[in-house]
C-alpha cells in the first residue's frame, strides 16, 4: 500500500465505520472524513431532514457527489454511509481510488448498536430487524464486490478492529 493511498470504510449502519475510521486515521496520521458528516456540513441540515424533504433518492444523489469528491483525496480514511455502495459508480470510484475495508456486522449486532439512535431514517418506519435484514441481503454483495479487506466487528472494541486493519494493511504492503 502506498503511503498516500486512502482507505474507504464501507459496511452497514452500526458496523463502527465512524469510530474505527477516526481511530485508524489517528494511527496512520491520515486525515479523517465521514461522508454523512460532509453531507450535513454542505447542506447545513441533518440527514433525517434531507430524507424528509428530498426522499432517499435525493439523499443518495448528494451522497454520490460527496463520495466522488472525497475519494479523490489522498492520505485519508473515509467512513462512508451504509448505503454508499448502492450506486455502481460510487463502488467503482472507491475500488479504483483507494483501499476498501468492509466492516461486517451481523444484523443482531446492528440492532444492538442502532437501537437508541434516532438519526437513522431507514429505521424510523416498520420493524428495525426486518429493515436491517432486507438491507443486508441487498448490500452485503455490493460491499463484498469491492472489498480489499473484510473485518468482522461483532462484539469487538474499536481498538481491536483498528489493530486488525493495521495488520492486514502491513500484510498487503509486504505482498
Amino acid at each position: 500500500m502506498a503511503a498516500n493511498t486512502s482507505i474507504f470504510l464501507i459496511g452497514p449502519m452500526g458496523a463502527g465505520k465512524s469510530a474505527v475510521g477516526r481511530k485508524l486515521a489517528g494511527v496512520l496520521d491520515f486525515e479523517f472524513a465521514d461522508s454523512d458528516e460532509e453531507i450535513e456540513a454542505r447542506t447545513g441540515v441533518d440527514i433525517p431532514f434531507i430524507f424528509d424533504k428530498e426522499g432517499e433518492d435525493g439523499f443518495r444523489a448528494r451522497e454520490a457527489k460527496v463520495i466522488d469528491d472525497l475519494t479523490r483525496l489522498n492520505s485519508r480514511v473515509l467512513a462512508t454511509g451504509g448505503g454508499s455502495a448502492m450506486e455502481p459508480e460510487s463502488r467503482a470510484q472507491m475500488a479504483a481510488r483507494g483501499l476498501v475495508v468492509y466492516l461486517h456486522a451481523s444484523v443482531e449486532q446492528q440492532l444492538e448498536r442502532t437501537r437508541k439512535g434516532r438519526e437513522r431514517p431507514l429505521l424510523r418506519d416498520g420493524k428495525p430487524q426486518q429493515v436491517l435484514e432486507k438491507l443486508m441481503a441487498i448490500r452485503d454483495p455490493q460491499y463484498r464486490e469491492i472489498a480489499d479487506i473484510i473485518i468482522e466487528t461483532d462484539g469487538r472494541q474499536v481498538s481491536s478492529v483498528v489493530r486488525e486493519i493495521e495488520k492486514k494493511l502491513a500484510e498487503l504492503s509486504d505482498a
